[in-house]
C-alpha cells in the first residue's frame, strides 16, 4: 500500500503535517490536495492537537501545482460551472487559529508559497528558496497575491508576484516573508522547539489571541475591540482559566485541558 501523498503525525500536542510527494518536489495533483485538505481539517477538529508543523518530505517544501493534474490541485466539485466553493484549503483561508509553523526545507513555490503565507511563523533552511513563477506560464496568482502583501512591502511581494523570479532564504528573511533561517540539519529541532513553546500558553487563550491579531488587522478599532472583549470574556470561562488562576496561587505549573 503507498503512503498518503500528505501524512498528519501528533506527537503530544503537536501535529506535523508533511507534504509526501518527494519524487515530484511535493508537487500539488489531485490526490495530494485530498490528502492536504484532509490532513488540516483534522488538525483543526484535533482537540489534543494545539500548534501545528508544516514541511516537505525531501529536497523541497512544494514546488506548486503539479502541471499534469492542474484541475486536481485546485480541487474538483461535481455540478459546479461558476459558483466553485472557494474558502475549501488551508491555503485559500480555511479558519484555524490554533498556531501554525511552516518549516521550509527546500523550494518552496506557488500553492506551497501561498501556504506558508497561511501560517503564523516561517522558519526557514539555509537551502529554501520562495517563488510565485506563475507568470512566467500565462496563468495569475491570486491568493497569493491577496497574501503576500500582508507580510511584506508592495514592491517586494510585487516583485515576486509579476517578474516570477525567486528568492533565496536570506533575501526572505530581510523582507519579512520567513521570520527566521536556520542551518539545514537544525530546521525541523527549531521547529519543535518553537511549537513546544507556544504549547506552554492555555490552548484556548492562545487562539483566541491569534485569531485578534489577525482579525484585528481588516477591523475597524472598535469593532476589533468589542469583539476582542467578548472573545476574552468567553475564554475567562473556561476551566484552563480557572486552572491557570490556581496554579498561579500555588506555584506551580498548570495542567491545560483546553476546555
Amino acid at each position: 500500500m503507498s503512503e498518503p501523498a500528505a501524512t498528519y503525525e501528533r506527537d503530544g500536542h503537536v501535529a506535523t503535517i508533511t507534504y509526501n510527494r518527494p519524487e515530484a518536489l511535493n508537487a500539488v495533483n489531485g490526490e495530494m490536495r485530498d490528502a492536504l485538505d484532509s490532513a488540516w481539517t483534522k488538525f483543526r477538529e484535533d482537540d489534543d492537537a494545539w500548534v501545528g508543523i508544516v514541511t516537505g518530505n525531501g529536497r523541497a517544501f512544494c514546488a506548486g501545482a503539479d502541471l499534469k493534474d492542474g484541475k486536481g490541485s485546485t480541487g474538483t466539485w461535481p455540478g459546479s460551472f461558476w459558483e466553485w466553493p472557494t474558502i475549501t484549503t488551508f491555503e485559500s483561508g480555511m479558519e484555524i487559529w490554533k498556531p501554525t509553523i511552516a518549516a521550509v526545507n527546500g523550494p518552496c513555490i506557488g500553492y506551497g508559497l501561498t501556504a506558508v503565507l497561511a501560517c503564523d511563523f516561517v522558519l526557514a533552511s539555509d537551502r529554501a528558496t520562495f517563488g510565485y513563477p506563475e507568470v512566467k506560464i500565462g496563468v495569475a496568482t491570486i491568493v497569493g497575491a491577496l497574501r503576500l502583501p500582508k507580510h511584506v512591502s508592495m514592491p517586494d511581494a510585487l516583485e515576486l508576484l509579476l517578474t516570477g523570479d525567486s528568492i533565496d532564504a536570506e533575501r526572505a528573511r530581510e523582507i519579512g516573508l520567513a521570520w527566521r533561517v536556520h542551518e539545514h540539519e537544525l530546521l525541523m529541532g527549531e521547529a519543535h522547539e518553537l511549537a513546544s513553546r507556544l504549547c506552554q500558553g492555555a490552548p484556548l487563550a492562545v487562539r483566541a489571541t491569534n485569531e485578534m491579531a489577525h482579525r484585528g488587522l481588516d477591523l475597524p478599532w472598535t469593532d476589533a475591540v468589542r469583539m476582542g472583549e467578548a472573545m476574552r470574556r468567553v475564554v475567562g470561562q473556561s476551566e484552563d482559566a480557572t486552572e491557570g488562576g490556581r496554579a498561579r496561587a500555588e506555584k506551580r505549573p498548570p495542567k491545560w485541558k483546553a476546555l
